[in-house]
Parts: structure tokens; sequence; C-alpha cells
């Protein structure tokens, strides 16, 4: 059995490594997609929330207005009782104490009637309110669920995708020997799907830190594998592959 030479690991861990940062990202935009659909959710319960207070106020006016049709009624029949008195009446001064009782009724009535119109009007105004922010509302549910559906197709491609790079790794990882497979992994967990970078203009790519010139001579005799100073990834040059 032909041992591989350290360059051509690092050829191998360089396509796995493509794998891996493909496979990373999305499973961020796994974890990001649930999020966006509650946070969809969230808004569209919001302004369904809205429509439903309106709706109360309706109603909460409607009872009012109810109400002070009672208070009339009660107040015509108050007017009405105290007028069917007058003819039973012997004094004059009575007979006025009487029409002034009525006078206060008939104000108080007055005043009944044009809180009644003003509910009247606040009824119209958040009934027409209320309809449309009703068609709004089912306007806002279209594309809620448009955008959910939406999202929910995403999930599905970046799984089907994530199967498909899983198997891609199990077969480009077989072929890498366990010592720099377990180096490369360990590494891979802690820098978030980044654990091999090439060095570019002197630099690490994956901390963009100076990598002296020492550090590139030792990735070019491929003896063994070379780490970047300040992040500890694995390095490479991309010419010597």
């Amino acid at each position: 059995m032909v041992v591989a030479s350290v360059r051509d690991q690092i050829k191998m861990l360089v396509e796995l490594q493509k794998i891996d940062a493909e496979f990373y990202e999305h499973q961020n935009s796994l974890k990001e997609k649930p999020a966006k659909i509650e946070e969809l959710k969230e808004a569209f319960e919001r302004k369904k929330m809205f429509f439903h207070e309106l709706e109360e106020k309706v109603k909460k006016k409607q009872l009012e207005r109810k109400e002070r049709e009672g208070d009339l009624q009660v107040k015509e029949g108050d007017i009405a009782k105290v007028n069917s008195q007058l003819s039973l009446l012997k004094t004059n001064k009575e007979y006025k104490a009487k029409l002034t009782e009525i006078e206060n009724l008939k104000a108080d009535k007055s005043i009944i009637e044009e809180k009644i119109l003003i509910l009247f009007d606040e009824v119209d105004t958040l009934t027409a309110k209320s309809h449309k922010e009703k068609e709004m509302l089912a306007q806002e549910e279209k594309k809620f669920l448009e955008e959910k559906a939406k999202i929910e197709d995403e999930i599905k491609q970046l799984d089907d995708r994530a199967k498909v790079l899983e198997s891609q790794r199990q077969q480009k990882a077989k072929d890498i020997q366990p010592k720099f497979l377990n180096q490369y992994e360990r590494i891979l967990k802690g820098k978030e799907g980044l654990a091999l970078v090439p060095v570019q203009h002197n630099a690490c790519g994956g901390c963009y830190m100076n990598v002296p010139p020492q550090i590139v001579n030792a990735i070019k005799t491929h003896e063994n594998l070379v780490y970047c100073e300040s992040c500890a990834r694995i390095l490479y040059t991309e010419e010597d592959l």
C-alpha cells in the first residue's frame, strides 16, 4: 500500500475544506431560516392583533351606543310621566316646579342624543377602518404564507444539498490519513468551518495576519502540516499544490 505524501494529503484536505466550507455555510443558513419564519409570523400576528383590537373598539362603541339609547328611552319615559302629572297640579308654584323639572329632563335628553350622534359617527369611522384593516390583513396573510412557503422550500433545498455534501465528504475523508484528518477536524470545529487556508500576499487567509518567511518556507517543504501562529489554522500555498 502506497502512503500518500504530505503534499497529497494537503491536496485532499483542500478539497475536503471546500466541501466543509459549503456545508458550514448551509448549516448557518439552516439555523437562520426558522428564525426568519418566526420573525415574519410575529410581525403578522402583531397586525392581526391590531385588527382584533380595532374590532373590539367597534363592539365597545356599539355597546355604549345601545346603553345611551336605553338611557334616552328612560329619559323620554320620565318626561312623559312628568307631563302627565301637569294636569293634576293644583297650585301655580307646583306647576312651575314641574315645568322646570321637564326642562331639566329635556336638557339631559338633549345631551344623551348628542352623545348618541357622536357614537354613531365613531362607530361608522371605526367600522370603515376595521373593514379596510381586514382587507389589508388578508393581503398581509397571503404575503406571509407566500414568504413562509418560500423559506420552507429554501430549507428543503439546503437539507437536500447538505445530504449531498455529507456523502461527498465521506468519500473525500476516507482517503486522508487519520492523523491529518483528526488535526484538521479538531480545528474545523473551533474555527466555524474554516480549518485550512491559503497564504496570500504573505498573509493568512483565515485571520489575515502576516505569515513570516520561515513559515512559508516550512509549508513549501511539505514535511508536515504547518499552522498559522495567530489563528492556529493549517496553512498551504496554492502555487505548490
